[in-house]
């Protein structure tokens, strides 16, 4: 099965010359790159957020497989949706989804469905590819779409993650795609933005998915960031790192309705 890339010419540019003039401009000249278990990254259109995304992108050492993990903003298919075996087009070409941790993914994680219905329209781990692409053209990957989730879940979602990862005995980056606030004032979006990555950066995925709910902050992707950080905290991580954070009002000047994008790295 393959899956077209539904937001080409979209969120990033539809032409492979184009899309690698993007990549180079967005992607920081980075030396020392850091081994990782887990990063987050923003999901919106590159003019917005692929500044961001690429310099945790640039920071990091890419392993040959990784997982991303996104939130359903459709609706649709499974809860928790593994896109099934097969390879995933972007305007760089193919990047193949890994069959055998795929396999491993749904012998150990709870919820877990294949299905390819929840990834058809969803942009939001589509927009990850071509990062990855770009600096480990080899990697393979996994796409796991989740709608939402409470605490127990994501508990359950995130140890059966890390029990795959062991059982794969191979790196495997965790790529949470998630972005901020939504449409409210920078000044707002910053404050409420300011308090869930208090809780990223102390490893407190219940913190955050309260504090998402108890202060409306907008967070689409708070389900698969506390999910990657229990997954982190599993396999051993004990720091993360804020790498960037800005607002759609630092592209467009207008500070009225913005929608915050930060990156964090996780080790």
């Amino acid at each position: 099965m393959q899956r077209q890339a539904v937001v080409a010419g979209q969120f990033y540019a539809g032409n492979s010359r184009q899309l690698r003039e993007d990549l180079t401009r967005l992607i920081p000249e980075i030396s020392i790159k850091r081994s990782v278990i887990g990063i987050v990254a923003p999901h919106a259109g590159y003019i917005y957020s692929g500044a961001i995304a690429g310099q945790v992108y640039a920071a990091i050492e890419i392993p040959a497989t990784v997982l991303i993990i996104g939130p359903n903003h459709h609706g649709d298919g499974a809860a928790a949706a593994l896109y099934p075996d097969g390879a995933w087009l972007t305007p760089l070409g193919t990047v193949s989804i890994n069959p055998r941790f795929n396999a491993l993914l749904q012998e150990h994680v709870p919820f877990v469905q294949p299905d390819s219905l929840a990834h058809q329209s969803e942009h939001s781990l589509e927009v990850q590819a071509p990062f990855i692409q770009y600096l480990r053209p080899d990697a393979t990957i996994c796409a796991l779409c989740i709608g939402h989730g409470d605490h127990a879940a994501v508990r359950r979602i995130g140890e059966g993650i890390a029990a795959a990862i062991r059982a794969y005995d191979g790196d495997v980056l965790i790529v949470a795609s998630s972005d901020m606030t939504h449409y409210e004032s920078a000044e707002s979006a910053r404050r409420k933005d300011d308090l869930a990555l208090e809780k990223v950066l102390g490893f407190d995925p219940e913190g955050l998915l309260r504090v998402c709910r108890q202060e409306h902050i907008t967070m689409c992707g708070v389900v698969p960031t506390a999910v990657m950080l229990v997954a982190a905290g599993e396999l051993g991580a004990t720091r993360a790192e804020l790498i960037a954070y800005g607002t759609s009002g630092d592209v467009t000047g207008d500070n009225r309705q913005v929608v915050g994008y930060a990156s964090v790295s996780v080790w």
